[in-house]
């Protein structure tokens, strides 16, 4: 598998976006791993992996979306992006995941990419606006990842993502991503609905596509129609981490996920402190489906300033990772609320309602499941996690 992972690799993507792949994304992302661990033994929480949510807007309509993307337009310009990468890489940092909405809505977003070289991004999409042009042009500028949102087959596509021919015009941006030798991820938010694509069939089509890496991450109920009858049952959930880690040891395809150590027990990588994130609207919060903040990137003080002295964020690492190894929204969503009332914190959609939406919210499994872990297998993948993916000391 490695062997023919390795090969796919060497031959399919462009050498050169190859080559800033291995040194921004992975080489400097340990790198970074290690500072966040050395910052942890003085007491300073600033993570090695940001997440930004660039734009609210978006084209589609999905089913138990939290964005506000039929809302007047919000987005971080170059100016902000700038800052607050520029402040980041100060402290170590290389990786940036790129959130929307549907990030390629954003006039500057090339330019983005194209003013820090020295980084790696990774561009959370629905793939529909990638156009030959606009894959030549992520070739051209060469450190960024298309991660391509694909729902399930035409009718599910449809139905999930609340347009027509949603599956075909996805197919097309990502046909064009192989075109121009593109490292490109294929996401999936596993439901009820979607739930066949997690097999080995779908897999071995995604390779047959050109597709690199694949992200199954389970369906999130929240935001303001939180569509409760599309979650997973704990079975179900069990069920997707033994594929994952069946399927890493099978086929030569990466499989990324963000909520299991090299046990197999559960993480929560807000909790860690591995990660956070900042809306559209600059608002910085604990990660992207908790959307409320004490700070903004406006602060003068920059980025690594506002996150590290967080009383906010801080209070919501220390009770999530107290309370459940998994995903204290789910878990725990009033806990949520009774933390967001405590520090008084601002609601940061438009639509003003999400603390009500937070306090309407059942509780629910998450991908905790005490006695069910699966540990890796395959020796690579135990062993990036085990050293760069963990625990952090959140749980002892």
């Amino acid at each position: 598998m490695i062997l023919q992972f390795g090969k796919r690799m060497l031959t399919e993507p462009d050498k050169r976006l190859l080559w800033k792949f291995a040194y921004n994304f992975g080489y400097k992302g340990m790198r970074s791993v290690q500072k966040y661990k050395k910052r942890l033994k003085q007491g300073v929480h600033f993570p090695p992996f940001l997440f930004i949510s660039i734009i609210n807007s978006c084209q589609l309509r999905c089913q138990g979306c939290w964005v506000d993307v039929e809302s007047p337009r919000e987005m971080i310009d170059l100016d902000q992006m700038n800052r607050i990468i520029n402040d980041a890489k100060a402290h170590g940092n290389s990786y940036f995941g790129i959130l929307g909405g549907e990030p390629f809505m954003h006039p500057q977003l090339i330019q983005i990419l194209e003013a820090h070289p020295d980084c790696y991004f990774q561009i959370f999409t629905n793939g529909q606006m990638i156009t030959e042009h606009l894959a030549s042009e992520l070739r051209r500028v060469g450190n960024a990842t298309p991660l391509i949102s694909i729902e399930g087959g035409e009718i599910v596509s449809d139905e999930r993502r609340g347009r027509l021919n949603v599956l075909n015009r996805t197919l097309a941006g990502l046909e064009n991503c192989r075109k121009h030798k593109l490292i490109v991820g294929v996401a999936t938010s596993v439901c009820q609905t979607n739930y066949d694509l997690v097999s080995e069939k779908w897999l071995r089509r995604l390779i047959d596509m050109g597709v690199h890496y694949a992200w199954f991450h389970t369906y999130r109920v929240v935001g303001p129609k939180p569509a409760a009858e599309l979650a997973l049952t704990p079975d179900q959930v069990v069920n997707i981490r033994r594929f994952i880690v069946e399927m890493r040891a099978k086929l030569p395809i990466a499989i990324v996920d963000a909520y299991w150590d090299d046990k197999g027990e559960a993480l929560c990588p807000m909790a860690t402190g591995v990660s956070h994130h900042i809306g559209p609207s600059g608002a910085v919060e604990p990660c992207p489906i908790i959307q409320f903040a004490k700070e903004n990137v406006s602060d003068e003080r920059g980025i690594f300033d506002v996150m590290s002295n967080s009383a906010f964020l801080k209070d919501f690492r220390e009770t999530a990772a107290k309370t459940t190894r998994g995903c204290i929204v789910l878990e725990r969503p009033d806990i949520v609320a009774k933390l967001v009332l405590k520090h008084n914190a601002t609601d940061t959609t438009q639509r003003g309602t999400a603390l009500a939406e937070m306090q309407a919210l059942e509780s629910r499994t998450s991908q905790h499941l005490p006695g069910r872990e699966i540990p890796e297998e395959q020796w690579m993948y135990r062993f990036a996690k085990k050293h760069w993916f963990f625990g952090f000391g959140a749980y002892t």
